[in-house]
């Protein structure tokens, strides 16, 4: 299969964005009618930070010695006289940032009909050339062989954010939310940096990598009486996603170029799975607020996954808000129904938060 026809099956089955996700890797950089209509549509704006759209107005990261895309989200209203809380949204694997571009007139209507209190959105690329993942592995927004993607984000692009938009301090006034690969990082990052994110929203998130039943079946569906553990990573040809035969994604293109092979692999994923985070970071109910939202018929058998974090968590007696789509499939189909109910759960999570005059002695970054 050539490679744009390879880009958009993944899109389409994987992501389910549509325009701006299925564009080919030549494309990228060539949308700027698209950004612009959506943009129109907006009552707030975005700040194109990115070189996507006839001007290079990427941000430099030191840690991974490049120019990297990030799009701000500012709401209607924006007054920077005042403090707003921030969602950083981290992309799928196989896409990058311009995947917010469809997620953004969601929460833009949200915020500007009252159902949501006003917030600031950074959206960075996650993807291991800062062109587009397309067949190439995700960097699963963690520091690992592939690079230091983790402080590219939460150092370097939230210096860049914090350097140039008033943003609110507190922890609970700090979100990390995703889709798949993005989903699984922000629970990851924000379990581990909960000094510096207080709410973790994730959609189809891999929350429990090492899931398999006694058999070793990493695709049995959950059984907390058949409970196993992976015990490896090494068979680069495994199918671990099957889209109907049509598009299979394999453990080499996922797991080898980010935490390597044999015991460095397994010793990688576990170190980064969510659900035995929860125990190595001794984490409490209450220490942060998370949301999680899957499909039944999940092609990852990520419903798997979840189930057996929302076992283990209710177990250690961790409240996570859950919504669940019981024919819902790891597509932006099932993602984008699922988005409402995350907007719902998070208003009241931040509305605590909501931009108010700077009248406490802040000092405020300059433009």
């Amino acid at each position: 299969m050539k490679r744009t026809s390879w880009f958009l099956v993944m899109a389409v089955v994987l992501a389910g964005f549509l325009p701006l996700t299925a564009l080919s890797q030549e494309a990228k950089g060539k949308d700027e009618t698209e950004f612009i209509s959506i943009c129109r549509r907006l009552k707030g704006r975005i700040v194109d930070h990115t070189g996507n759209h006839g001007h290079d107005n990427r941000i430099w990261s030191r840690s991974l010695h490049q120019w990297r895309d990030v799009y701000i989200y500012l709401p209607p209203g924006y007054n920077r006289n005042e403090r707003y809380p921030i969602m950083v949204y981290l992309h799928p694997f196989a896409m990058d940032e311009r995947t917010f571009l469809q997620v953004v007139p969601k929460i833009d209507e949200a915020i500007a009909s009252g159902k949501l209190p006003p917030m600031i959105v950074a959206a960075p690329d996650g993807s291991l050339d800062g062109i587009g993942c397309l067949e190439k592995p995700g960097s699963f927004f963690l520091n690992s062989n592939a690079g230091p993607y983790e402080d590219f984000v939460l150092q370097d692009m939230w210096d860049f954010v914090c350097q140039r938009y008033p943003i609110r301090p507190e922890r609970n006034a700090h979100v990390l939310a995703g889709v798949s690969m993005g989903g699984g990082a922000a629970f990851n990052l924000g379990i581990r940096h909960r000094d510096a994110f207080g709410i973790v929203i994730g959609l189809h998130p891999p929350l429990n990598t090492r899931w398999a039943d006694v058999d070793g079946n990493p695709r049995a569906k959950f059984d907390p009486r058949r409970w196993g553990w992976r015990t490896g990573f090494d068979n680069a040809n495994e199918v671990i996603a099957n889209y109907g035969g049509v598009f299979k994604v394999k453990m080499g293109n996922m797991v080898r170029p980010v935490f390597g092979e044999g015991d460095d692999a397994l010793l990688g994923v576990s170190a980064n799975n969510p659900l035995e985070l929860v125990l190595k970071t001794r984490l409490r109910n209450g220490d942060l607020s998370m949301f999680v939202g899957y499909g039944g018929r999940d092609e990852f058998n990520i419903d798997a996954q979840v189930e057996s974090f929302l076992y283990y968590a209710k177990f250690r007696g961790i409240g996570v808000a859950v919504a669940f789509d019981p024919d819902g499939r790891h597509d932006g189909i099932t993602a984008m129904k699922m988005l409402p109910s995350a907007i719902r759960w998070l208003a009241p999570q931040i509305a605590p938060y909501a931009p108010g005059r700077c009248d406490d002695g802040c000092v405020l970054p300059r433009r």
